[in-house]
């Protein structure tokens, strides 16, 4: 194995790590798919996983930023047909079935990257950036998968992408800010009149209130504006992203439940409801099929 190999080896662990990728919210949205679509899905969120733990995991003996350039050479390699890595090898096999681009895998690096040197962001515009490069990049990628007709549909993905972030945003609040991160623009923190010290002391108060009503708000726009773009003839093969989408907008709604105390509450949603939700939008893209046969 080569250097870079070795390397990237050291950041994939035990290989239930991968599993994760298909566990909670991913696998109830995945669950209708075709075996050779859901292999592909399963390896490129075992990927986001690999990628994403590299940040959060203790860096104590390990250099994360060195491991994310493993995987910028990795990721290279893959596009060169010479993988390095058990991993990468897999991975190459889902970019050539189903000729997945390579610019939404190292915009997802950055995205990590990110996370490294950055720990808050000044405005939205800033904050953007970060959520399109860990989410919309996967969504980016995740389409080309599932399969899709109309132009839009990648305007649908980005925007879901940005949803679904922010609402983690949302809902990791607590868990962040433990880490040293803070993903509430600090524009809109002074506005309010909230500050970072306010967020470590869990303080819930009627500035914070006002603060998580304007990131809530913000979030059901990006959900809007992705149900905009997402063509009729796509809806069939978009059903496993619609899932998704319906089941992280029911978290959204239960944040507002709880008036938004994210401090005290974990929201989540129930096995029950995420069978629920996969089999009501699984139905309604068959529907859709037959609607628009040539999808």
């Amino acid at each position: 194995m080569t250097s870079v190999g070795n390397l990237i080896s050291k950041t994939i662990g035990a290989p239930e790590k991968l599993a994760k990728a298909t566990g909670s919210n991913f696998y109830y949205a995945f669950l209708f798919l075709p075996k050779a679509k859901r292999e592909a899905i399963k390896n490129v969120y075992g990927f986001c996983r690999i990628i994403d733990d590299i940040v959060d995991e203790d860096p104590a003996g390990r250099d994360p930023a060195a491991e994310l350039d493993g995987w910028r050479e990795e990721i290279d390699a893959c596009y060169r047909g010479l993988p390095a890595t058990a991993f990468g090898e897999k991975l190459l096999d889902s970019i050539d079935e189903f000729d997945l681009p390579m610019q939404p895998f190292l915009d997802l690096i950055d995205g990590m990257q990110m996370d490294l040197e950055i720990h808050s962001y000044q405005t939205f515009a800033d904050l953007r950036e970060y959520c399109y490069r860990v989410a919309s990049a996967v969504g980016l990628i995740c389409i080309e998968i599932f399969g899709y007709q109309s132009l839009s549909t990648r305007e649908y993905a980005v925007n879901l992408g940005l949803a679904l972030q922010l609402t983690n945003i949302m809902r990791d609040l607590k868990e962040d800010i433990a880490r040293g991160r803070l993903y509430i623009p600090l524009d809109e923190q002074e506005k309010f009149m909230y500050s970072e010290r306010d967020f470590r002391s869990n303080l819930y108060n009627a500035p914070f209130l006002n603060l998580m009503k304007l990131q809530y708000e913000r979030a059901s726009t990006f959900y809007d504006k992705a149900a905009a773009c997402l063509a009729a003839e796509d809806r069939s093969s978009m059903f496993a992203a619609e899932t998704m989408g319906a089941i992280y907008r029911e978290i959204l709604e239960g944040i507002n439940a709880v008036r938004f105390d994210v401090y005290r509450n974990r929201v989540s949603v129930s096995k029950k409801r995420r069978v629920q939700l996969a089999l009501r939008i699984w139905a309604q893209g068959k529907l859709a099929q037959i609607l628009h046969p040539l999808s």
